[in-house]
């Protein structure tokens, strides 16, 4: 069992890679790699029974997959229920040393279609089916035989379900990332810098011409009901978020990697005096801001570390 478990270990990070593409909550991709474990143990506990299983990370995708297919499915109607825009939770981290800006071909073709918030909220459209077939055999590159196993499904089915997803993700509406960090660093920083001085003529300037943005409060804070779209009405929005902020003598922030890519963590006071933690992540494409997603919700950025002191606004890099 000791073996088992840490051939399981090895596996985890993966894992919850793909639990956490397939469920947009960082929460339930942790229940589901446990949940997998759980059931790893069970199956091949028996040394006889494990050495049946050739490929154990093909094993454990697939199963760990079944499961999330399963959460997704009940996770419908709870979200249909969501009060307002729905975000993910966000995965933060601290930035990379200094050296990881370098720009990187090889990084600017995974980040691609593979990381941000942006995939996440997309991913939100499609139905579970298409969500996992979509997941494990275009960011997995999981084959489509192995996929048919996961939905129970024919691999002409699975490729289709796969083909409806892809479409969806490169849709027209869709916000584009493809800026490696290199690139997203100059483009926030230049965004940054434009919020900073108030001026709508300085921020559209950096703000692609569809550019969206969605804030997730969980009903706990004002927001919008749907997206807002456009330079100008983004534009105003978050000179006016940013601005009442600042008004109110208390905005501080820090640079952060959200799942995967550039953004920032901050802390203000909202109106009523309650201290509002948010989260913004950002989509970049051809050096503009195509995407901005603000995530407000108490329950979602719980458990991220407080600010310390070193915390300003504007962020800088």
């Amino acid at each position: 069992m000791d073996e088992l478990a840490g051939e399981f270990e090895a596996e985890r990070g993966h894992l919850l890679a793909v639990a956490q593409r397939m469920l947009g909550s960082r929460s339930e991709a942790e229940d589901a790699v446990q949940e997998t474990w759980l059931r790893c143990a069970g199956a091949l506990a028996d040394p006889a029974e494990r050495a049946r299983v050739r490929d154990l990370r093909g094993w454990l995708t697939t199963t760990c997959s079944r499961i999330c297919l399963d959460v997704l499915r009940s996770a419908r109607v709870r979200r249909e229920a969501y009060p307002g825009q729905w975000l993910p939770e966000p995965v933060v981290r601290g930035l990379p040393a200094a050296d990881g800006f370098a720009p990187d071909p090889a990084e600017r073709a995974v980040r691609a279609d593979q990381l941000g918030t942006a995939l996440l909220v997309v991913l939100e459209r499609l139905t579970p089916e298409q969500r996992v077939a979509f997941v494990l055999h275009d960011v997995f590159a999981v084959p489509f035989g192995d996929v048919a196993d996961v939905l129970a499904v024919t691999p002409e089915a699975a490729r289709q379900l796969a083909s409806r997803g892809r479409r969806a993700v490169h849709g027209p509406d869709v916000p584009r990332h493809s800026a490696d960090l290199a690139e997203q660093r100059r483009v926030l920083s230049a965004f940054a810098a434009a919020v900073e001085s108030g001026e709508l003529d300085q921020l559209v300037r950096v703000l692609a011409p569809d550019v969206m943005s969605i804030g997730d409060s969980g009903g706990h804070f004002p927001a919008g009901r749907r997206p807002v779209v456009g330079t100008d009405a983004v534009g105003r929005l978050l000179l006016g978020l940013y601005g009442q902020a600042r008004g109110r003598g208390a905005l501080r922030g820090r640079p952060v990697l959200v799942d995967g890519t550039l953004g920032w963590q901050s802390e203000f006071l909202h109106r009523d005096g309650r201290t509002i933690r948010m989260v913004t992540s950002f989509a970049v494409h051809d050096g503009r801001v195509t995407g901005v997603f603000n995530q407000l919700n108490p329950d979602k950025v719980a458990d991220l570390p407080a600010l310390g002191p070193d915390a300003a606004w504007p962020p800088r890099w």
